[in-house]
């Protein structure tokens, strides 16, 4: 997914330009010196503030450095452009830092992006499915920060904000959907019991999402890791080998429905992949997982699973059952 780069706001950047001098001023330039190379520079500065802000940058700053000592309305307007040109380019620069997938140094202009703006919400959505990209790349050591970003630009979203434009995403429920795939994934070693939510919430919008083989796949491995492993780990310890009670048998049930969560996990995986030749190892990996499930609960008998498995994304993805 690319991250599209955002305008430079000029328009506000040439209210800044009358605002601090005055229209009529600004318009005179830097007449008012005998210096040629001070005017020369201000009038190169003058020529492409518009059209060329870059080359407007750079003929800024020279001016700032050679006669950063005036401190006269010159200087105070072009710090102040300086200043909205950097930021305005810091935004430019984090889609394409992120598509480069220099994460280090799009969490560094993002962390000053939002120095700057805390409620930008654009860098917030950005920087946090960055992190789940970077995680996708074996790095996850921005993990912490993306999560609070992500989480963030969720709550944002969900009370009503919304960014200039959603893209890369196609819209709020899009953005929305791959916001909680990214925190679910980034959650699921840690604290999978969260990611459940994450994912589920992610699954329900509409979205690519949906029709995603992954989302299904960290469901199951969530369930598993979580909820499945501690309640089996406690029946095991508690019932195991011993008579039937009412406390048992009500411990085994709930078991069984964790179970069966990720037995529908699975099969949504599986469904949702297809026959692409790109997925043929993992739907292998995943029917193996699915058919031990499948199995204990059908009494040994694998009989039906394929039907299960071609009619599974047919039906409502189930809640998270409660613990």
């Amino acid at each position: 997914m690319k991250f599209i780069v955002s305008r430079l706001a000029l328009a506000a950047l040439v209210a800044l330009a009358i605002g601090s001098i005055g229209a009529r001023q600004f318009a005179v330039s830097a007449q008012e010196t005998d210096d040629p190379v001070k005017i020369q520079i201000y009038q190169r500065f003058r020529d492409n503030y518009q059209q060329n802000p870059t080359v407007a940058y750079q003929a800024a700053r020279d001016y700032l450095t050679k006669y950063q000592k005036d401190k006269d309305q010159y200087i105070d307007y072009l710090q102040k452009w300086v200043a909205a040109y950097e930021r305005d380019d810091r935004k430019r620069q984090l889609p394409g830092l992120i598509n480069e997938k220099n994460f280090a140094e799009a969490y560094k202009v993002g962390q000053r992006i939002l120095t700057d703006e805390p409620d930008y919400l654009r860098a917030q959505i950005d920087l946090g499915y960055a992190g789940y990209l970077s995680a996708s790349n074996k790095d996850d050591s921005h993990n912490a920060e993306a999560l609070a970003y992500a989480r963030k630009a969720i709550a944002a979203i969900e009370g009503g904000k919304a960014p200039t434009e959603w893209a890369p995403f196609k819209g709020k429920d899009d953005t929305l959907a791959y916001l909680n795939y990214a925190v679910g994934y980034m959650t699921l070693k840690t604290t999978p019991d969260q990611a459940i939510d994450s994912l589920i919430k992610a699954a329900n919008y509409e979205s690519d999402i949906r029709r995603t083989p992954s989302t299904y796949y960290f469901l199951a491995v969530a369930y598993e890791s979580g909820p499945y492993k501690t309640m089996s780990t406690a029946y095991q310890n508690t019932y195991a080998n011993k008579p039937e009670t009412p406390e048992s048998k009500a411990a085994l049930e709930k078991l069984n429905v964790v179970m069966d969560r990720i037995i529908d996990a699975y099969a949504r995986a599986i469904q949702t992949a297809g026959t692409d030749p790109k997925t043929e190892a993992s739907r292998k990996e995943w029917l193996a997982q699915l058919t031990n499930y499948y199995k204990f609960r059908h009494g040994g008998s694998d009989a039906g699973i394929t039907e299960f498995i071609a009619a599974s994304m047919q039906k409502p993805l189930p809640p998270k059952p409660a613990m």
